[in-house]
């Protein structure tokens, strides 16, 4: 009797594993010679480099310092660190020598050519949304105009048996529906727009909704906010803790422009996504991004100027820079509040420092990056820069001034241990250097 049980279980094992074979099998397809220019209408082109950008294909596919869309820039994970693949249309080393079909399975199944499973660095669980006619447009940009590279993939950090391609198979049968993207009935024509834009191509949750264990996105809170490239990326829902709630125009604005006047200004992984990637798309689609993400949040028709925020940071009044003050309030009065302080209302290009997330999120990371390495010219408002403080101030003074926005700007409690926090961005900035 016990041998038959084992037997049976054995044959079961067998079977399951055979089945999971089979699920995980995937055909490769044959090599082709890369497309002629011709063989693509000009417009499909043009739209496949707007798609391009809004994807943000050459910020992940590009490395420091290497050829645009020619790979390996790192993208560190839980699990190690993975090398973005070449995707240029060099025949040996990127993808010229893939049909539009092997393209299109990438991009929907997260299959490569050879039949090798993707990691989910690769958001094909969000382009799998994508239409034809989008995914069709884009390999007609990346083969006809994107300068073919000879570039070798740097082999992925990724411990056994993670580093195992198969094992994304069962990855998959856990976490991935592949489909495409289909409009809500009852909404309308922008919001479905948006929704396409968000879920799809532009893949704005891969960034802005937390992961579970195994790295995979947690679908049951979508736009919750995550730790991002040790940034932190806000939730996009109802619970932002912005001082002024988002709206459809303020999300508009922000993407137009990379800052708005009650949301700050667009850094950190954020700015090439607006200035690199969405600054391609026509305004109309920037607007049904407003219109989807503003539904999400939850946006009101309230006046923000009459937000309770904006009044208590305009009533804090002129910071002092009196000895007898405290220490957050000197260091800010000397070295922020000429840009930073708005006597009677909040003025565009100087964002108030109390109303923005990064002084209101739990963690202050966003706040320390940006005080100690500025916003650039490539980053936030067109023409307006930001100096860092990181070789003017300690980390002490850093968190200093901190704490001091945060207790006389915000109802919300202290940030505990900001010292070793300053201390710990810093060394991070160091070593990207």
């Amino acid at each position: 009797m016990i041998k038959r049980i084992l037997a049976g279980g054995v044959a079961l094992a067998v079977l399951g594993l055979g089945g999971f074979g089979l699920y995980a099998w995937h055909p490769a397809f044959d090599p082709i010679t890369p497309p002629m220019a011709d063989s693509f209408a000009p417009e499909q082109i043009e739209q496949g480099r707007v798609l391009a950008a809004a994807g943000y294909c050459a910020t992940c596919h590009t490395a420091a310092g290497g050829a645009p869309f020619a790979g390996n820039y790192p993208m560190k994970t839980d699990f190690g660190t993975i090398y973005s693949t070449n995707i240029t249309p060099d025949a040996e080393t990127g993808i010229g020598n893939w049909s539009e079909a092997a393209f299109e399975r990438a991009m929907r199944e997260g299959v490569d050519r050879s039949g090798a499973h993707l990691l989910p660095a690769f958001p094909f669980d969000h382009f799998t949304k994508m239409s034809d006619a989008d995914i069709a447009a884009l390999y007609a940009y990346i083969m006809t105009s994107v300068e073919p590279v000879k570039a070798e993939h740097k082999a992925n950090e990724l411990p056994f048996p993670l580093n195992q391609r198969i094992l994304q198979a069962g990855w998959k049968m856990l976490f991935f529906k592949s489909g495409r993207f289909e409009p809500v009935a009852d909404k309308s024509e922008a919001w479905n727009r948006g929704a396409y834009l968000v879920e799809g191509v532009t893949h704005c949750g891969a960034c802005h909704t937390p992961r579970n264990a195994l790295g995979a996105e947690k679908t049951d809170q979508p736009y919750a906010g995550a730790a991002i490239d040790d940034w932190i990326a806000p939730p996009l829902t109802a619970a932002n803790p912005s001082g002024v709630p988002w709206s459809a125009a303020e999300f508009y604005q922000y993407l137009k422009t990379g800052t708005t006047i009650y949301h700050g200004s667009a850094a950190g992984p954020m700015a090439p996504v607006v200035h690199a990637g969405l600054k391609e798309l026509p305004d109309s689609d920037l607007a049904a991004i407003g219109t989807y993400l503003g539904d999400i949040v939850g946006a009101g028709g309230a006046d923000p100027a009459a937000n309770p925020a904006v009044a208590q940071s305009l009533a804090a009044g002129v910071p002092q820079a009196d000895y007898r003050k405290d220490e957050g309030e000197r260091l800010y009065a000397t070295a922020c509040a000429a840009c930073h302080y708005n006597s009677q209302q909040i003025t565009e290009g100087r964002p108030d420092l109390g109303i923005n997330s990064a002084t209101r999120l739990a963690d202050p990371t966003n706040l320390i990056h940006v005080m100690l390495n500025g916003i650039s010219a490539d980053q936030g408002m067109a023409g307006v820069v930001m100096p860092g403080f990181g070789t003017a101030l300690n980390d002490q003074q850093i968190a200093a001034i901190a704490a001091y926005l945060r207790a006389s700007r915000t109802p919300e409690a202290p940030w505990a241990d900001l010292e070793t926090k300053v201390a710990t961005i810093r060394a991070l900035g160091a070593m990207a250097h």
